[in-house]
């Protein structure tokens, strides 16, 4: 009898499903970094109509969640997947449409809407494809595509922005959505329908969040603000310490610590249980945090990117594998999607909330508090999800809300 440790994860469709999200990963990444840039020089926009037109597409992507979260129930998982990517690539055709800045705002919002639906889509078939003993090792290889395109997917756009017009960066983001369409179209995808419910429904909260994935959002929402304000604010930061070139190279780094780690922690999380990698990535992060906030050479500043790639990045895959296994197979979908709008709301947040306060603490106190945040944050996880995590005779996580 074969073994559930030797249960195949290398599969076509895993390996086609997480190209797929890295190439749609690379689209949001490259237009992160460049969009603001457009809006200036083709619009004439002011600094705040810039950081609209970036940031509405988290907007978009939060309400994209929420509404495809409870209908995996109702269509066929495969149509939800190619129309989302067919959504997707017609949207980035309206980048082409130089009308006027309202249109730009228009366009990032039904961008960032079709993308919630694929990203949550692609991360929900991958939880329910991953054999049950390697899910966590699944996740954080998976996860992976998406830490890659945010290391490339940067560089390509500041690279373009420097040697190449804007029509060109939406030119390859429509190449690269297509490369997406054909990956997904040649994948066998399951269905995520359990059961069709007979008569009208009434509406509730409990249709568009997983109650019990609720904690562990919350954790990794208030986690995914430590890393906000690293992902808006690094760049800034590094021009007030002169440390501008070492910046250039801050997230190849956390990337790196990111790919060698997660698929020795991917593993612990199967064996061990979550809370093994939870707690030390967790005080990880918030060494890293704190060497951010002493950074005066290049080497402390990249080793805090190493730090903080080894704890955040582990933390992601690890959350998201607790909020799976929280819930019953019919709930995947609605806890996928719940975790990821607590994750994007932090994104999407946070460089809106720290704005405020960086002009009274400054970069330095802002990442010393949020260093101490990420340790209260640890206090928090083990009231959400810690305590009650045993580990099994065969080394699986069991999680008494399953019981």
């Amino acid at each position: 009898m074969k073994s559930e440790s030797k249960e195949k994860l290398w599969t076509k469709d895993f390996i086609m499903l997480s190209s797929a999200s890295f190439f749609i990963s690379m689209v949001f990444y490259l237009l992160m970094v460049t969009i603001a840039v457009y809006s200036v020089e083709t619009f004439n926009a002011s600094t705040g109509q810039a950081g609209i037109a970036s940031g509405i597409f988290i907007v978009g992507l939060l309400f994209g969640r929420l509404y495809i979260g409870r209908k995996y129930n109702d269509f066929n998982t495969k149509l939800i997947l190619v129309m989302s990517l067919i959504a997707i690539i017609a949207s980035i055709f309206l980048y082409f449409i130089q009308w006027n800045i309202p249109f730009l705002f228009l366009t990032r919002l039904i961008h960032g809407f079709t993308f919630g639906i694929a990203a949550n889509t692609l991360a929900t078939i991958i939880a329910v494809v991953l054999p049950h003993s390697r899910k966590g090792e699944g996740i954080g290889y998976f996860t992976m595509s998406m830490t890659l395109a945010a290391a490339i997917g940067p560089f390509i756009g500041v690279l373009m922005s420097k040697n190449a017009n804007h029509f060109g960066i939406f030119l390859l983001c429509l190449i690269l959505g297509l490369i997406s369409l054909v990956f997904i179209l040649l994948s066998n995808i399951p269905t995520l329908r359990v059961k069709n419910k007979p008569g009208h429904q009434k509406l509730h909260w409990t249709q568009f969040l997983e109650p019990k994935a609720i904690p562990i959002a919350i954790v990794i929402m208030g986690i995914s603000f430590c890393y906000g304000s690293v992902l808006s604010f690094i760049n800034l930061y590094a021009s007030e310490v002169d440390l501008v070139e070492a910046a250039s190279f801050f997230f190849l780094v956390y990337a790196l610590a990111i790919l060698f780690s997660r698929p020795i922690t991917g593993k612990l999380v199967d064996s061990k249980g979550a809370n093994y990698v939870m707690y030390p990535c967790i005080f990880i992060l918030a060494a890293g945090m704190f060497v951010l906030s002493i950074a005066s050479t290049s080497f402390l500043l990249l080793l805090a990117a190493g730090l903080i790639g080894l704890g955040y990045g582990n933390i992601q895959s690890t959350a998201q594998a607790v909020a799976i296994k929280m819930v019953p197979p019919g709930q995947i979908g609605l806890a996928t999607s719940t975790y990821y709008i607590g994750m994007d709301a932090a994104n999407g947040l946070s460089p809106a909330v720290l704005g405020l306060i960086i002009p009274f603490l400054g970069f330095q106190h802002m990442y010393l508090a949020l260093a101490f945040f990420a340790i209260f944050m640890s206090v928090f996880y083990y009231f959400a999800y810690g305590r009650k995590e045993t580990i099994g005779t065969r080394g699986q996580v069991h999680c008494p809300a399953n019981e």
